[in-house]
């Protein structure tokens, strides 16, 4: 279940696996109705723990079996994110990769008021990332791992069930990792509820809202955070 993880979290994701319910462990390694699947839903711990400052948690996976890679955030069907006319139509329907697109634009002082395809079409992108998958690596190379509050999705009326299953494995993981300096990025009410954890006590926590949201965009604590990371640049 750990094989794509980085050798450096073995132990750590071993104990938190171990914390899961036996019959949703059971779910998970025989059940082949959930994604990402169970050679997948880890990647996100491919980034070393000695590389790791920051924990950046989502609600849970994207609904979509070819979107869902195991990595928060990062929509697996899409590729480019620009296109001639402003961001690409993946893009555009991935709600949340859109926002969180359009607030490194403003806070790179490429966008101001007017955050339209005409005016993003405009930009000279010369220098920038061009694909999802470098704003993954991109992430990597900040630091940031993409996590998920729940690893794996199944429908959207078994959401919360899998945030709560799931939960065992983050407080063990959480409690391993206290002392180690890594800061959590929470993004939204389900990721927020981490930080009420007794594990994350003494954590540096940074709450904000989930991209989802357009409010994003604009929102001082994530344009204070996301200020020292050149996500956006090559």
């Amino acid at each position: 279940m750990i094989s794509k993880a980085h050798p450096s979290w073995h132990p750590i994701l071993e104990e938190a696996y171990g914390a899961l319910d036996r019959d949703y462990r059971h779910f998970l390694e025989n059940d082949r109705g959930y994604f990402p699947d169970k050679s997948n839903f880890l990647n996100a711990f491919t980034l070393p723990l000695s590389q790791t400052r920051y924990i950046l948690f989502g609600q849970d996976p994207y609904p979509r079996r070819e979107s869902a890679i195991g990595y928060a955030f990062i929509d697996g069907k899409v590729n480019n994110i620009f296109s001639q006319t402003g961001l690409s139509k993946e893009v555009n329907r991935a709600t949340s990769l859109r926002n969180f697109i359009k607030m490194l634009l403003v806070l790179e002082g490429k966008l101001d008021e007017d955050r339209s395809q005409e005016a993003i079409a405009k930009i000279d992108k010369i220098g920038m990332i061009q694909t999802a998958d470098e704003l993954r690596k991109n992430f990597e190379k900040s630091g940031v791992m993409l996590l998920n509050t729940a690893l794996v999705f199944t429908d959207k009326k078994e959401s919360t069930k899998h945030i709560k299953s799931w939960k065992p494995f983050m407080q063990s993981l959480l409690g391993a990792i206290k002392d180690e300096g890594i800061e959590l990025i929470l993004f939204g009410k389900m990721a927020d509820l981490l930080g009420k954890f007794e594990q994350t006590q003494g954590m540096v926590k940074h709450t904000m809202p989930h991209p989802y949201n357009l409010s994003f965009i604009d929102d001082t604590t994530v344009h204070r955070l996301f200020s020292s990371m050149p996500l956006l640049w090559r």
